[in-house]
């Protein structure tokens, strides 16, 4: 199949990137970010997170977050929200998108949030009819779909079932996490097709973590095979704090350096993306986790 012609990067690091921050991190921060992120011509950004702060303190005061960025014409700022109370938190937040999160293993699904993955799909279903009402998009993302840290390689049809049942409740994009990065393009390759199968390619997202350095040649997989949609973090921001080794999100300016390289259209422009990941990663005292944005600072 050719590759796409136009790539949408959804930049997940404000969320997915900050929440497993050890360190604190302002809400001004967070807002200085965001609008960093949204001059550099992203078109999505994932901002805050609507849980309990008990659970991901990092992602308190979302509210505040969302109210004091400078919103950009063209830009979606969305939200994550496990259920109906986080739903109408974000709402009330002027949110242009929200998101649930659900896995393809049962075993993490518990760990995580303690129920089945048929109860957590029956969570989400009164979420997303509300959504409807309010007509706003609800995107629906799964975890551990090449791998999960209790149960192992996970069987593409698992993957393929809950996505198909997330596409049916009413989700207009499913994005495919690799949450432990443990993927690799062939097995890559095996998920997307049995999930193509039941859900078509133009909803299909993909969002891979990079603990083993196989997320940019799985991503090209993805492209190989028509996926247009492609999370990412900025400075390579985030990991998975129930998987020992797992390392971040992809970063953004890897990916946007290869679509460029690949002459796929983005929207983006790579050294406002870099100067934004090079800010979070001042304010976190440590440096970029982007390949791209090291080689690019001036010797």
């Amino acid at each position: 199949m050719k590759l796409p012609k136009q790539v949408k990067m959804v930049e997940v690091g404000p969320r997915d990137g900050l929440q497993n921050e050890e360190q604190p991190i302002s809400v001004e921060t967070r807002i200085a970010l965001v609008d960093k992120l949204s001059a550099s011509g992203l078109s999505v950004i994932e901002a805050g997170s609507f849980v309990s702060p008990k659970w991901v303190p990092q992602m308190a005061a979302s509210e505040e977050v969302l109210a004091g960025i400078q919103r950009k014409d063209g830009v979606i700022y969305s939200a994550l929200t496990p259920n109906l109370k986080g739903y109408e938190r974000a709402l009330e937040a002027k949110a242009d998108e929200v998101a649930v999160f659900g896995a393809a293993s049962e075993a993490f699904t518990q760990k995580n949030i303690n129920c089945s993955i048929a109860e957590s799909l029956e969570r989400f279903r009164p979420l997303v009819e509300k959504a409807k009402q309010d007509a706003i998009p609800v995107r629906g993302y799964v975890s551990c779909v090449l791998g999960c840290p209790y149960e192992g390689d996970i069987d593409p049809a698992k993957v393929a079932e809950v996505s198909a049942a997330l596409l049916e409740m009413g989700c207009y994009e499913i994005s495919l996490g690799d949450t432990i990065g443990v993927g690799t393009p062939e097995a890559a390759k095996r998920m997307l097709e049995q999930v193509m199968a039941r859900v078509p390619v133009e909803k299909l997202a993909v969002h891979f973590h990079d603990t083993y350095g196989q997320a940019l040649a799985n991503i090209y997989a993805a492209l190989q095979m028509g996926v247009a949609v492609v999370d990412s973090a900025v400075a390579g921001l985030g990991g998975c704090p129930y998987a020992r080794g797992a390392s971040g999100n992809v970063a953004s300016e890897d990916v946007l350096y290869m679509l460029n390289g690949l002459g796929i259209e983005t929207g983006v422009d790579l050294q406002l993306l870099a100067e934004a990941g090079n800010f979070i990663s001042e304010q976190l005292r440590r440096e970029t986790n982007s390949r791209v944005a090291k080689a690019l600072v001036p010797c």
